[in-house]
């Protein structure tokens, strides 16, 4: 885990390596952040893990607080100068003005959100990952998406899970259908199924709250995704920070620094490795 003296010297020690319009200073945002100088970040009160740990963003630790604080090094705020404050998640995204700069927790980029507020360009796709049991036979299963095929899955029909199974993984037993994601869920519970598959964040809240014993075996990777969400930081409509926003965003994802806290966080913090699908 990055403490914040190692995120400071780790990660953000790559993102200092960035394009100079962003390490050398803050010209891009000059006047346009809530006060002189300093950029407040926003996130739920409480946050959860793997996106915020300890529910302490200012500590950088999970994916999401990293990521904040690469975003507000790269536009040339050093951690010193950022502050957080914390909001519902739908009292940020309805009209009117803004008590921060940008706000992440894990907003999926919607048509219909986008008519009162603005997003920057995507910081993270969600990826489809596997929930099993821990202790039973199928925790034990290789993460390949050979020894995957072999496990009975349910899924809820209609949900994006079902085209994944059938036309992604294509498991050799038949999958077992349900109404919704809550019989899914009772089910591995009971033993009806092996698996279930859930983008990774509802994978991971159904692991670690809604299943008993509940364990992310792997999570499989963005390119074979059926219609995936796109997270996006944030802002009021009309925030004049986006052009600066989305520039270091994208700058990040060029030098390899998102999949860096990727990785550090929702790879091997939360034991999710990617599954190997050409075995």
């Amino acid at each position: 885990m990055f403490n914040r003296l190692i995120l400071a010297t780790g990660v953000l020690g790559v993102v200092l390596a960035g394009p100079a319009a962003f390490a050398a200073g803050n010209e891009c945002s000059a006047g346009n952040t809530l006060k002189s100088d300093r950029l407040t970040i926003a996130t739920g009160n409480p946050a959860y893990p793997p996106w915020v740990m300890n529910d302490a963003p200012e500590s950088g630790e999970g994916y999401e607080a990293a990521v904040a604080y690469a975003v507000a090094q790269r536009m040339g705020y050093p951690a010193e100068s950022v502050d957080w404050v914390r909001t519902s998640f739908d009292e940020a995204i309805q009209p009117g003005a803004k008590n921060f700069d940008f706000n992440l927790q894990q907003y999926s980029i919607k048509p219909e959100r986008l008519e009162v507020v603005d997003f920057s360009i995507p910081y993270y796709t969600t990826t489809m990952a596997v929930v099993v049991r821990d202790g039973s036979a199928a925790s034990g299963t290789d993460v390949t998406a050979s020894a995957l095929k072999k496990l009975k899955f349910g899924a809820a029909a209609g949900t994006s899970s079902q085209p994944f199974l059938a036309d992604v993984l294509q498991p050799e037993q038949d999958m077992l259908l349900y109404d919704d994601n809550a019989d899914v869920v009772a089910a591995i519970g009971a033993n009806q199924i092996d698996a279930i598959v859930f983008d990774l964040p509802s994978a991971l809240f159904v692991a670690a709250v809604q299943l008993d014993g509940g364990k992310v075996l792997g999570q499989f990777p963005v390119e074979n995704n059926v219609s995936p969400d796109n997270f996006g930081l944030l802002m009021g409509k009309g925030s004049a920070l986006k052009p600066c926003v989305d520039a270091a965003i994208e700058s990040l994802a060029a030098d390899g620094t998102l999949a860096e806290i990727e990785s550090t966080w929702l790879s091997q913090a939360t034991g999710a490795p990617v599954i190997d699908m050409s075995k």
